[in-house]
């Protein structure tokens, strides 16, 4: 459970989750509009990750490239984990899902598809004696 979370947050969590990515950066952003403190870069980097994801679904190579690589840069100094999030986790599961796409060079692959097994969740830290607030 992350306790103390603005269910806006949440909500932007299970967007996320059910690949719902446009719509998950609306209300991300709607929250990230009124932050001001340490974690702004942080939801800055999640709502980034859901733009690139989007961008990857439509085929935008470039916006998906671009936003792949910004939002790990906002996200690293939130590691290993942050507002309940196992970033550890979420870091290797997207680049998973970048992978192609990232070492593909200055050149846009012409076979590209984006494999839907390989795109991320956001997962909580798991807390064995806690129900999920984000499933």
């Amino acid at each position: 459970m992350i306790p103390n979370a603005p269910e806006q947050y949440l909500h932007g969590i299970r967007l996320f989750n059910a690949e719902e990515f446009f719509e998950c950066h609306d209300v991300l952003e709607e929250l990230w509009t009124d932050i001001v403190g340490p974690e702004r870069d942080f939801y800055q980097g999640l709502i980034q990750a859901a733009v690139a994801l989007f961008h990857l679904t439509e085929g935008n190579w470039g916006g998906a490239r671009r936003l792949s690589r910004s939002c790990l840069r906002y996200l690293t100094p939130y590691r290993p984990a942050y507002l309940g999030l196992d970033l550890d986790r979420f870091f290797t599961d997207f680049e998973a899902c970048f992978a192609e796409l990232n070492s593909a060079g200055p050149d846009w692959p012409t076979d590209l598809e984006c494999r839907a097994e390989l795109i991320p969740e956001l997962h909580e830290l798991p807390d064995p004696n806690q129900p999920s607030d984000i499933r």
